[in-house]
């Protein structure tokens, strides 16, 4: 177990939190119900075999460590235990709980095994279908979501990848155990676009001939329904940007044309060509973490202070679909 120090904080909480949740021990050697928490500690640290880092800081020795933490969290007492994830503390508890109380704290927080095979085999698929290895990644995404049915990304990726093999019933299939998410008050905009997705790929199956579609434009460059068909065959051929294009005359013309699908169609391509967002920065108690954006800005003149959230990783831009987005505002205004 690693004792920290405001010169390894960085290295051995933030960054490593990165990579994998990161218990912090805040104890003192005064402390007694710290010295008998901190075997319990150890102990499950082995029992999960790596899927969590313990490590340790003494509040007597590092005070502003200690201190930053416990004012964060609104806590007065030691042992007090802090989690870290993505760089940053995400939960805590206070006192020497028995193991059982703690195994639920890390239940929370620390990927079962499942979990990270999964999250494994997706990331290789990843790779296979950028190698061109669209098999091999189809079968690693199947078992990866076998493995972890909450791993959003492998699903994703999977109707993506049976959608274009022309299986949009299979596609259909493996957004069913999260289409209800789609709809109520809290809906999420990324399943109600996969949604979309799927029900364009099914439909094109039974679409009007292309070139039936193309003559009825040529003929009226108002004929949205013939229009709104064409980018919907167009998007499930896997040819986002000509539907979107094709969206673009519609948007141009007739806003509110069919309760405004034409919109709603180039939001959701949009939301399926692109990665998902990076999660947002956790708070403590409800707070922003100092250190963490969104936190009060320190005087100039005041003195040094320990940040205890990392840096936020910004997400590279597609330029395909920033172009897109552009071309949808300007339409829209």
């Amino acid at each position: 177990m690693i004792d920290i120090t405001l010169e390894n904080f960085q290295s051995d909480v933030l960054d490593a939190s990165q990579q994998q949740p990161v218990l912090l021990d805040i104890w003192a050697e005064w402390c007694g119900p710290c010295k008998s928490l901190g075997p319990v500690l150890e102990r499950l640290e082995v029992e999960y075999e790596g899927r969590f880092k313990l490590v340790k800081v003494n509040a007597d020795e590092q005070p502003e460590i200690a201190g930053q933490l416990s004012q964060a969290f609104g806590v007065r007492s030691i042992p007090f235990c802090v989690m870290f994830a993505g760089g940053a503390p995400v939960d805590g508890f206070v006192g020497a709980l028995p193991a059982e109380q703690i195994r639920d704290f890390l239940s929370k927080h620390v990927p079962s095994e499942g979990e990270l095979i999964s999250a494994d085999e997706t990331a290789q698929a990843e790779e296979l279908i950028e190698e061109g290895q669209p098999a091999s990644a189809l079968e690693l995404l199947a078992d990866a979501l076998e493995r972890d049915p909450t791993n959003d990304e492998a699903r994703y990726d999977l109707i993506k990848m049976l959608a274009a093999e022309g299986a949009a019933d299979a596609a259909f299939g493996v957004l069913q155990p999260i289409a209800e998410r789609a709809t109520g008050l809290l809906a999420e905009p990324r399943v109600a676009a996969f949604g979309l997705y799927v029900l364009a790929c099914q439909d094109a199956r039974q679409a009007r001939p292309v070139d039936e579609l193309q003559a009825a434009i040529a003929a009226n460059k108002r004929d949205f329904e013939a229009r709104m068909a064409l980018a919907r065959w167009l998007w499930a051929q896997q040819r986002p940007t000509e539907a979107m294009d094709e969206l673009l005359e519609i948007l141009m013309r007739d806003k509110a044309w069919a309760d405004q699908a034409p919109r709603k169609t180039y939001v959701a391509i949009l939301e399926v060509m692109s990665k998902p967002l990076p999660k947002p920065s956790p708070v403590a108690g409800g707070r922003p973490v100092p250190g963490a954006p969104g936190s009060a800005p320190r005087p100039a003149d005041a003195p040094p202070k320990l940040e205890i959230a990392g840096k936020v990783d910004v997400q590279a831009a597609d330029p395909v679909v920033d172009r897109y987005r552009r071309k949808l505002s300007m339409a829209l205004n």
